[in-house]
């Protein structure tokens, strides 16, 4: 009787949670894929709140799938607009204006937003047509805008590996393990080394998903690409000058000040828990000479359609930035070198590595201003 009741008891308790699902959860699990385009002007306040928005859909209904085109700079999108404005039997020249099943909603405000997720819920549950067939065109797949909207791997890597290589991760690193190795607890100074970089993985990661938040909410214009791709040549230039007079007016590294303060915090960690948490004070320090890569690849990420992608690449490029870290406490653990080898490497090669770093990242703000030029961006 007693096993019955139990029995019983958990049918009645899970007939009851099915019963509370709302209509939007369980079309988003088992829906139809929907289709929604979105026509925005970059710097425009109300777009700028109907991609937050949209975003928030995405990330709620799974079948749901967001088309984005600016308009404002990215002239190749208007023809389209008014293609499938047409279709709609409109006569629409303002934006942000959206279009989903057999509806079209211009502007954004709260009674918008209900009206568009009642939609959105509408045709999840029976299949709508997707404007872009309303037209009855080809266009371009939705998210892509433009050069900066098309951001590849390649220069994802490119700028992760400039950060990567950077000496002053390399130094930063070493004092730890060294000193760690001096309480003579290998293992522990392996796993010092893993939490250290853990650290710095989080804490950039952090920062840069704050920023690329902080770019897109305020609005890209054409001026900031500008200034971020004379960024990236001014940063390549100075990490060439470090190639060919390395030590002269100032390094791309951490300031010559700085250090003392830093090797002082570093030296007296000699726990696991320790390491992990100076990663983050540490990360402050190393901001100065890696935050070059990180600002340019962001600037472009912020210009890309979904919040998603833009988050993966992130964690991406940071885990590319961290992945020398690993591979240099790996290396010092099975004994495949040491600490001061590993110094004595870094120490001559450190104008190599300004070198890479100063052609990639100088490559990357060239193809930048010329996208400019040629009116990608």
């Amino acid at each position: 009787m007693f096993a019955k009741k139990i029995f019983f008891q958990s049918l009645i308790a899970i007939i009851s949670v099915t019963s509370l699902l709302t209509p939007a959860q369980t079309g988003a699990a088992s829906g139809k894929e929907v289709d929604l385009v979105l026509f925005y002007g970059m710097g425009c306040p109300h777009c700028a709140g109907m991609n937050e928005f949209l975003d928030k859909m995405e990330e709620k209904y799974s079948n749901l799938n967001v088309h984005r085109y600016e308009v404002y700079f990215d002239k190749e999108n208007v023809p389209l607009f008014d293609q499938v404005a047409k279709a709609y039997g409109e006569d629409i020249n303002s934006v942000p204006t959206a279009f989903i099943g057999d509806e079209s909603f211009v502007g954004f405000g709260n009674n918008t937003a209900r009206y568009i997720e009642r939609k959105i819920i509408d045709c999840t549950e029976s299949k709508c047509k997707s404007p872009l067939r309303h037209a009855d065109s080809s266009p371009k797949t939705g998210n892509e805008k433009g050069f900066a909207d098309k951001i590849t791997i390649p220069a994802v890597v490119g700028a992760a590996v400039v950060d990567a290589i950077n000496p002053c991760a390399f130094a930063v690193l070493i004092i730890l393990i060294t000193t760690v190795l001096a309480s003579g607890r290998k293992r522990r100074a392996l796993f010092a080394g893993f939490a250290f970089s853990a650290s710095i993985f989080i804490s950039y990661f952090l920062m840069g998903l704050g920023l690329y938040k902080a770019i897109q909410a305020s609005g890209l214009t054409h001026t900031f690409y500008t200034v971020i791709a004379i960024l990236a040549v001014i940063i390549g230039l100075f990490n060439l000058k470090d190639f060919f007079w390395y030590g002269k007016w100032f390094v791309m590294e951490v300031p010559m000040s700085w250090r003392p303060k830093l090797k002082a915090m570093i030296k007296g960690v000699t726990s696991v828990p320790g390491a992990f948490l100076i990663g983050f004070a540490v990360s402050l320090f190393l901001l100065p000479c890696t935050s070059g890569p990180y600002i340019v690849i962001l600037g472009l990420l912020a210009h890309t359609a979904t919040k998603s992608y833009a988050i993966a690449l992130l964690a991406f490029y940071n885990l590319i930035f961290v992945s020398p870290m690993v591979l240099i406490t790996c290396a010092v653990y099975f004994g495949l070198t040491t600490t001061e080898k590993a110094e004595e490497w870094r120490t001559k090669r450190i104008k190599t590595l300004h070198l890479i770093a100063g052609l990639i990242i100088l490559g990357l703000g060239v193809m930048m201003i010329g996208a400019l030029m040629l009116g990608y961006i």
